[in-house]
């Protein structure tokens, strides 16, 4: 279809002539002169070659095209307005659909009592949330937003703001430790079976801080990988390996003593919990709700 810059040119003077009955107020409602809102209206004829209205200096009235014309442009107009309205308001009023994608582990273990408060709250928001815990991209997977885990942020042109915080374990399940012994400091690693969560850049360099502030890193032998941090901690509950995963995802293991921690004197980076998202500028009122409501119910 050939690009037809002009094809809306005259339609909004022209139907304010016909609303307002003359082109005299036609110019005071519009802000324009007499003879600005004449010379469109010819400009509007010539264009469409058809003669829309026969005027005197004392009546106005429409032909049959000029009719036609004007019911389908009130018609036209109308939409846009309608549009307009509906896009304004949902700048004040959260609704729509909104799709998330979340990391597994967080989704279930944290996230998914906070999804349903938020959908009891904003009653307009549909919440379509995809639990994966690989890469994706945000803005040619089409997500309002994504919520991820990580030690540090790779630089992004993309906004993100930090709403948890959560400390690294290192873990292992009993059985484990009774056939290959307990470690002690972390250089113990090395002879052991680790496993490890292969969205990180390096896996299975594990960083360890001690009570000096000391910094020390170990390659550990990652015998097991996953990009699940579900069947992470599964296979080392099932005695499969140590690992070391977010305190929140290994929380519920360790308080059903299915594992437990070791190296406890050794602090680990911080794992920060980010939503990131395309812009602050015109954002839309779901997705900066969803944003605000996350952030203070974790902060809880």
């Amino acid at each position: 279809m050939a690009f037809k810059g002009h094809l809306l040119d005259g339609m909004m003077i022209f139907s304010e002539v016909v609303s307002s009955g003359s082109f005299t107020k036609a110019a005071e409602v519009s802000g324009h002169s007499t003879s600005y809102i004449s010379k469109e209206i010819s400009k509007l004829e010539e264009r469409l070659g058809v003669r829309l209205m026969n005027r005197t200096t004392r009546s106005l009235n429409l032909t049959p095209e000029g009719r036609l014309y004007y019911e389908q442009c009130a018609q036209i107009i109308s939409e846009a307005e309608q549009i307009e309205s509906a896009l304004a308001g949902q700048q004040i009023e959260p609704k729509g659909r909104l799709r998330i994608s979340c990391p597994t582990s967080l989704g279930i273990s944290r996230l998914q009592p906070i999804f349903a408060n938020f959908l009891c709250q904003n009653p307009l928001v549909d919440l379509d949330i995809d639990l994966n815990d690989r890469k994706v991209d945000l803005i040619a997977d089409g997500f309002d937003a994504l919520i991820r885990a990580s030690d540090q942020l790779v630089d992004s042109s993309l906004i993100s703001r930090r709403i948890m915080q959560s400390k690294p374990v290192t873990i292992a399940a009993p059985s484990y430790l009774e056939k290959s012994g307990t470690p002690k400091v972390p250089t113990d690693l090395i002879g052991h079976s680790c496993i490890t969560y292969s969205n990180l850049k390096q896996s299975n360099v594990w960083s360890f801080v001690d009570k000096k502030g000391n910094e020390e890193k170990v390659i550990v032998k990652d015998r097991f990988t996953t990009n699940s941090s579900t069947l992470e901690i599964a296979m080392c509950a099932a005695g499969n390996g140590i690992t070391r995963i977010p305190y929140f995802i290994a929380e519920e293991a360790l308080k059903e003593k299915q594992v437990i921690e070791i190296l406890p004197d050794y602090n680990c980076t911080e794992i920060n919990v980010y939503v990131i998202y395309p812009s602050r500028k015109h954002m839309s009122s779901k997705v900066r709700a969803f944003i605000d409501f996350v952030a203070k119910e974790l902060a809880r």
